[in-house]
């Protein structure tokens, strides 16, 4: 007999659903009409990148990253939008959003990694 028990001591195991990367996409999605509710796909984003397996914590990680850099966007085209130019940008970065969403969600369907994950593009 040993002192050390399996089910307290075992990492548990790594979760495989994708259920909470789809609804951190769809949350990306309906912040271009809200705002917002990218706020809360970004926590969920965190909060299961470390309990998923590989391939969804790299879709975590791209959630992640779609938000940071579309938060960067958003600010140089406010800041450009005093020179007239950023007004021109914020379509551009809603399609931006749009297409990285659905990138996403169709590489998660077919149960692949986003790639490039590493990409500022698209």
């Amino acid at each position: 007999m040993t002192d050390r028990d399996p089910i307290l001591h075992d990492q548990p195991a790594a979760d495989d659903d994708p259920m909470m990367v789809r609804i951190g996409y769809v949350l990306y999605l309906v912040s271009i009409l809200t705002g917002i509710t990218a706020l809360a796909g970004l926590v969920i984003a965190y909060i299961y990148r470390g309990r998923s397996s590989g391939w969804l914590a790299a879709h975590y990680t791209f959630l992640i990253r779609t938000f940071w850099i579309g938060l960067f966007y958003m600010a140089l085209a406010t800041m450009l939008s005093f020179l007239g130019v950023g007004v021109l940008l914020f379509p551009l970065i809603t399609v931006w959003i749009i297409v990285r969403c659905a990138r996403g969600w169709r590489e998660l369907e077919r149960q692949r990694t986003p790639t490039p994950l590493m990409n500022w593009a698209w």
